[in-house]
């Protein structure tokens, strides 16, 4: 008997692998097209890539924890970037954090458990004139309070649910 997700599940492993020539410099691109696959890169996918590159999982995880672009964890279908750039910090990006936080009921870089939201801290999003500024998803949200970070969140979802 066959296990059909599970097979999906490695046949997308094996398609990213197939233009893999055995060069330790291909490592990156691998990690980068498998997390584009599977969202994030999960534990048995990296264990995998070291057998077929034969390249340590130590390794492999250096270079995962090394650079700000893997991610470990599943991400939520929204993703909220709080802005920590200079404008933004000094206008209370912190406060502006703490506020969506506790909204969604996560910890910055955390994601909430039904997988909607994941929030992150980026060093900035180019808009130092809406400081303190938040985008969800490709959607920017500026001079913002607290209270109306919360709104933002608030509206944000019950216009997508």
């Amino acid at each position: 008997m066959c296990n059909c997700e599970t097979n999906k599940y490695w046949d997308l492993f094996e398609d990213v692998m197939k233009n893999y020539t055995g060069a330790q410099s291909q490592l990156i691109p691998l990690l980068q097209k498998l997390q584009e696959t599977y969202g994030y890169l999960p534990r048995d996918v990296i264990e995998k890539l070291s057998e077929k590159t034969g390249i340590f999982v130590s390794q492999i995880m250096g270079v995962v924890t090394f650079y700000s672009q893997f991610r470990l964890q599943p991400i939520g279908k929204n993703i909220v970037r709080i802005c920590f750039g200079t404008a933004c910090h000094v206008v209370g990006a912190e406060n502006i954090a703490d506020s969506i936080c506790r909204e969604l009921g996560i910890e910055l870089g955390g994601t909430t458990e039904d997988k909607m939201f994941t929030v992150e801290s980026v060093a900035c999003i180019g808009c130092c004139s809406l400081a303190p500024a938040v985008m969800i998803n490709d959607e920017t949200h500026g001079r913002l309070t607290p209270d109306s970070a919360r709104k933002v969140i608030k509206d944000f979802k019950s216009e997508n649910s």
